[in-house]
């Protein structure tokens, strides 16, 4: 039996009367909203609600998916300790899911539980839900930093979960919008959030749900939301089938940006199966680009295939270029997935003996020792878009006045503590956020006498 019907709802604490104390009245749109989405849930008699709340547990590079059999909570750290929950879990679909996972080699599962209580994220809807329904176990599943193509992918193995064991599932999609609607709301004004806004109840009112890929990261970022990656959970359980949509409301009286949408599947529609029509296509416009690309580029690639296939370095090539083998230098092998950077290490000074090992070197290590993700798998190598940077020599410079985060590279360095940034990158314009930048990614602060160094690079792609 397919997921009967998702609802993506938000999760203000104020809307619940007992916490709100009257505040709620002027989001009163967004609860008349609320309280049908509930009376729909309810009429389908869920067995199970699945929740995504970016309020759980989250990690970097995994999805965890609440275990044991169930969970406690209440909104005291709220002030209304009396409104209170006892939710029992889902324990056979939770073990289906986790099989769909173990068995793609996907990174989800019940390991790393650090708070067993549930998050408002969970409660807030829930408190809806129980207002017209009590019965129905609950799954609870948080978001992750990997990229929308892995919360899509997660999507498509509950929805496989839930056909496999024929329940009755309803999934709830919790998200805040922007969190930068008003310069009078409690998180500012960017002038991203009403965008993003405007863009995801479009998107999400017509069901057009490939274009949930098209929100880069940068714009989400500055938007503040905290939802997207939970709409995308919900697609994923949609994937191939047609859905009738309809948008709620939308509010932003507070400054943040709270928006409801019901989604009903039909029949099967193969021209829906958004993940792999984008990676089929994403897979020949790489094809293509790989066919054009340089040998320092080459290089990577080839040293990277290698190591995630047979866990071996890649053999020196004897059909380099003698500039590759002669030269000693610095470089940085950078990788992205689908838009997202997956991997990137280098080095601000030779340590091989010439540039074609120096990349080799760091392309095994971006692929598989970079601390903010996990090794790369065999089954994303057709998806990977590689760049190679080929530092030249570092100037000491005086003053900010010295540099261009165009032409520049920039390295901060305090004491033992060192930072650095390459130049050119996307979502950094200013000189001032390239120092930050630099600066926290060595662990200095502001207020240390810092210094400065500059390098230009020759970038490959």
């Amino acid at each position: 039996m397919p997921i009967l019907a998702a609802f993506m709802v938000p999760h203000p604490p104020m809307i619940v009367p007992a916490i709100g104390k009257g505040s709620e009245a002027q989001i009163e749109t967004t609860a008349a909203a609320y309280r049908q989405a509930a009376r729909e849930a309810a009429a389908l008699k869920p067995e199970t609600i699945i929740i995504t709340s970016p309020h759980s547990i989250m990690y970097s590079d995994y999805f965890h998916i609440s275990p044991g059999a169930g969970a406690k909570g209440s909104f005291a750290s709220f002030r209304a300790p009396e409104v209170r929950f006892s939710e029992a879990y889902d324990t056979e679909l939770v073990e289906a899911i986790c099989q769909r996972a173990q068995q793609e080699d996907f990174p989800a599962g019940t390991l790393g539980e650090r708070d067993k209580s549930l998050d408002h994220g969970t409660m807030v809807p829930l408190w809806f839900l129980r207002q017209e329904y009590k019965e129905g176990k609950i799954v609870r599943i948080g978001l992750s930093g990997l990229p929308l193509s892995d919360h899509y992918r997660l999507g498509m193995m509950i929805r496989d979960a839930v056909e496999s064991l024929g329940r009755r599932v309803v999934l709830i999609a919790s998200g805040d919008l922007s969190h930068k609607l008003q310069k009078t709301g409690p998180y500012g004004f960017a002038p991203e959030g009403p965008q993003y806004d405007a863009r995801i109840m479009d998107v999400c009112g017509r069901a057009a749900f490939d274009e949930l890929f098209d929100f880069d990261e940068s714009f989400c970022d500055r938007a503040a939301e905290c939802g997207h990656r939970s709409f995308v959970i919900m697609a994923g359980a949609f994937d191939g089938q047609q859905v009738t949509a309809r948008a709620l409301s939308h509010e932003d009286i507070t400054g943040v940006g709270y928006g409801i949408c019901t989604f009903y599947p039909g029949e099967k529609d193969p021209s829906r199966r958004f993940l792999a029509l984008r990676q089929e296509k994403e897979r020949l416009a790489l094809l293509s680009k790989t066919a054009r690309s340089d040998d320092y580029v080459r290089l990577a690639r080839n040293a990277i295939e290698t190591y995630v296939r047979t866990g071996r370095r890649l053999p020196l090539p004897a059909s380099l270029p003698q500039e590759m083998l002669s030269r000693r230098a610095g470089a940085f092998v950078s990788i992205h997935e689908h838009g997202s950077l997956r991997g990137c290490i280098g080095t601000i000074l030779p340590t091989e003996k010439c540039v074609a090992e120096e990349i080799i070197q760091n392309a095994i290590s971006a692929c598989s020792r970079d601390p903010r993700f996990h090794r790369i798998r065999e089954e994303e190598l057709p998806y990977l878009d590689l760049s190679v940077d080929v530092l030249g020599d570092i100037e000491d410079i005086s003053s900010p006045d010295q540099l261009d985060v165009k032409r520049y590279g920039i390295i901060v360095n305090y004491g033992r503590k060192r930072g650095l940034l390459l130049p050119d990158l996307e979502g950094v314009d200013t000189v001032e956020d390239q120092i930050d930048i630099a600066r926290q990614k060595g662990g200095i602060r502001e207020t240390d006498p810092y210094t400065l160094q500059r390098f230009e690079v020759i970038r490959h792609l």
